[in-house]
């Protein structure tokens, strides 16, 4: 009996193991809404020691029992070994995030006179010493990471589809062009594993949660998200991410991803305000931190407000996909607005005429630029998991 219950307590470990090194770092039920990242990097580094105790229990007792053991003792041994296999199997060659979501194998740019993508998709933008380049979120959503340089400048470009955030950083840790692999999430939102050190990076924020470099933070570049009618509109010689034609199935999977009318419920946005899956528009400034609710955005076209000191305008395309967050301070004098004719907004200083991206087109102040603000358009859960400190904006 003795023999068994060693048997029985090694299977049971090892399985537990398996399942639990994946569990915690997966969005399988429960296991996104604790602080378990801790012991999931413990289990991730120590899971052979952790199988060799796990077999130095069963080995002795299994052969025992397989050379002395009833028929019917053996059938069952041989039937828990093989779950256990199968078990191994799901949690190391299925179940893992870097084998069910793939890098390119082909990265292809188009320049925009050449390039055919619907310009209603939304795009991740950046650029570089006057150098452009466009990231469709319906192709990096399915990668999650493209490594890229603009203008001969290495940038990691990255998007979790489950926190609804795209961020562009520098590759470079600790002076090294590093290699990140997907290795799972953490509150929902995507980790990467650089390939020198095996720490563990939060997507959302850029900084090392689990490692040898915990508490280091990877250089964020400034990125926008718009429509790419937009974008093109503003850098007319981008070049824009082609699909990869290897991965025709995941893409199409993503189909309305923009919109937020996909079918998956952990990428579906919920339209009311400031639930779970709500969406928001996050800026952050000297330390603090303001959510500003969509559904306020699209309906009020404009709103004036500050964080940190500083004046911002957020505004938003007439078509509702496009915002832009802005500094409102030109010259020292800061300015007010007011929505005008035509999808226009005009300054109640100067009475001058301006685009909603910022750009002056008419009156005294005709030729200024309003600075770029970075911000994101993100999901509600998200924004406040990584920012528990946030103000909300309040119309």
């Amino acid at each position: 009996m003795k023999k068994w219950v060693w048997i029985i307590a090694g299977l049971l470990f090892l399985v537990a193991i398996e399942i639990l090194k994946v569990y915690f770092i997966m969005p399988f039920p429960g296991s996104q809404k604790s602080n378990s990242i801790s012991i999931a990097f413990f289990l991730d580094r120590n899971i052979w020691w952790l199988r060799i105790v796990g077999l130095i229990m069963i080995v002795g007792p299994i052969l025992r029992s397989l050379a002395k053991g009833k028929i019917w003792q053996k059938t069952l041994l041989v039937l828990a070994i093989l779950l256990y296999g199968f078990i191994y199997y799901l949690f190391n060659f299925q179940f893992l995030a870097d084998k069910m979501f793939y890098q390119p194998k082909q990265k292809i740019f188009a320049p925009a006179s050449a390039d055919t993508t619907n310009k209603d998709k939304l795009v991740i933008g950046v650029v570089i010493n006057n150098k452009a380049k466009a990231y469709p979120i319906e192709i990096i959503g399915y990668h999650h990471q493209v490594k890229d340089s603009v203008a001969q400048e290495p940038i990691m470009v990255t998007y979790c589809t489950v926190c609804r955030t795209g961020r562009v950083f520098s590759p470079f840790v600790n002076g090294k062009n590093e290699q990140f692999r997907l290795v799972g999430m953490d509150h929902y939102n995507a980790m990467f594993e650089d390939a020198t050190t095996k720490s563990w990076w939060r997507q959302a924020t850029g900084e090392a949660i689990a490692g040898k470099l915990k508490g280091q933070q990877l250089k964020e570049i400034p990125s926008v998200q718009m429509r790419l009618g937009e974008w093109l509109e503003m850098y007319p010689n981008s070049e824009v991410l082609q699909p990869d034609s290897n991965f025709k199935k995941e893409y199409a999977d993503l189909k309305g991803y923009d919109a937020g009318t996909i079918k998956g419920s952990l990428e579906h946005r919920d339209s009311s305000s400031w639930h779970f899956k709500s969406w928001v528009v996050g800026v952050s400034e000297k330390g603090k931190h303001k959510a500003y609710d969509w559904n306020a955005l699209v309906k009020q076209k404009i709103i004036s407000d500050s964080l940190a000191g500083t004046p911002l305008l957020l505004t938003v395309e007439p078509h509702g996909k496009t915002f832009y967050v802005l500094n409102r301070t030109l010259n020292g004098q800061t300015l007010a607005f007011v929505p005008g004719t035509n999808g226009s907004m005009e300054d109640t200083e100067t009475h001058s005429t301006w685009k909603l991206n910022g750009t002056c087109t008419a009156g005294l102040l005709q030729g200024k630029q309003l600075q770029r603000q970075q911000a994101y358009q993100e999901f509600w859960h998200s924004w406040k998991s990584f920012h528990p400190d946030t103000y909300t904006y309040q119309n």
